[in-house]
């Protein structure tokens, strides 16, 4: 398991990154959730954002400036959460219950299904039917699994439902 998701909290998808950004904002941009910040390709800061009052262009650009010492060490992207929105925190989890979601693990045969059977899965697809502060539970086509935060790489709601 990479070493910077090892410090990140338990009960939360999120990465030192992450928590450092939400602490930065809080207090200048109060209404501004940091749904996910990630890393890609090791060169870009990819953000997406969510407000009460919808994302706009220059929400982002706000948020951007905001951000302005990272781009010391990342191109920075800033945007709305789109269909496939990240699922990152607990409360994100029980906002969509009920709604399908595919769940991409850290690695195989870390989800278990109901009763405690390893699977051999990466990802797992299905209707979110549970979100505790310790796992989520997925009804897949083949059975419920419980999967949890610590075993997750990324969720994702699935665009049409």
């Amino acid at each position: 398991m990479p070493a910077f998701f090892m410090s990140c909290l338990t009960e939360e998808i999120v990465s030192p990154l992450q928590t450092d950004i939400e602490t930065r904002l809080a207090d200048v941009e109060p209404d501004v959730e940091v749904l996910l910040a990630e890393v890609v390709s090791g060169a870009t800061l990819r953000l997406f954002i969510d407000h009460p009052d919808g994302v706009t262009l220059g929400l982002c650009e706000r948020v951007s400036g905001r951000l302005n010492d990272y781009r010391d060490r990342y191109s920075l992207e800033v945007s709305s959460p789109g269909a496939d929105r990240p699922l990152t925190k607990p409360q994100h989890f029980r906002r969509f219950l009920g709604c399908t979601v595919r769940v991409r693990l850290w690695e195989a045969g870390r989800s278990h299904v109901a009763g405690g059977t390893p699977t051999d899965r990466r990802s797992v697809t299905g209707e979110l039917v549970g979100a505790s502060q310790a796992d989520v539970t997925v009804a897949a086509a083949d059975g419920v699994i419980t999967l949890p935060y610590e075993h997750i790489l990324r969720c994702n709601l699935v665009p049409g439902d």
